[in-house]
């Protein structure tokens, strides 16, 4: 189980999340919406470790640990994944290079890449002269080759067309099922929710939390 109980964070002295409370049951799917501004990004670079983003108080727990004081690094290897919403561009590292030090099963890069429409971008370097979308299946294709156990996805619809969401959409769909993965989806549009399917929805503005069911 995921819990973020009675979360406050600030950023450069500045409260930006307030009494933030969340709960997320095993192979459960839940959709955070929120304008711009509210909150959302902030609340997954906290969950993740990011550094800025200071806990004044409350705990964040993950598999009966706690894990405000943890690294990123430690944080992903208890099984946190994050899907960014802005993907770097990576100058001299490849994407097949990145997969396969994500995981040593070749033909599960063959086979997701495929899934993802990325065979033709392994040998590129990572994000760089991608479209939108493009970096946007990459950005998801690293993130399932890490098998999580809890995926935070950061507007995966974002600046993106149709087409893209439903390839990105179907693979996230396929993963959850498969894995039984739980999933904390921050949406602005909604439109990854017509093929995932969310059991939980909360919404957040201003930097709390005014419903959830």
């Amino acid at each position: 189980m995921f819990t973020v109980n009675n979360l406050a964070v600030s950023v450069e002295g500045k409260k930006i999340l307030k009494d933030i409370n969340l709960k997320l049951q095993d192979s459960k799917v839940m959709a955070l919406f929120g304008p711009n501004g509210s909150g959302k990004s902030s609340l997954v670079k906290a969950i993740i470790g990011f550094g800025g983003y200071n806990i004044a108080s409350g705990t964040i727990t993950f598999n009966n640990k706690k894990i405000n004081r943890l690294s990123i690094e430690q944080r992903v290897k208890l099984g946190i994944g994050v899907m960014h919403q802005h993907s770097p561009k990576i100058r001299g590292v490849r994407l097949r290079q990145i997969a396969e030090f994500l995981t040593k099963d070749k033909k599960k890069i063959e086979r997701l890449s495929a899934e993802l429409d990325l065979l033709s971008h392994l040998d590129r370097q990572i994000n760089i002269g991608f479209s939108g979308g493009e970096m946007k299946r990459a950005e998801l294709f690293q993130v399932l080759l890490q098998e999580p156990k809890l995926l935070l996805l950061d507007e995966p619809e974002s600046g993106v067309d149709i087409e893209n969401i439903s390839v990105m959409g179907k693979a996230l769909n396929n993963y959850l099922k498969e894995s039984g993965a739980q999933a904390l989806i921050i949406t602005h549009t909604g439109y990854i929710l017509d093929y995932v399917k969310a059991d939980y929805a909360s919404i957040i503005m201003r930097g709390i939390i005014w419903c959830a069911g």
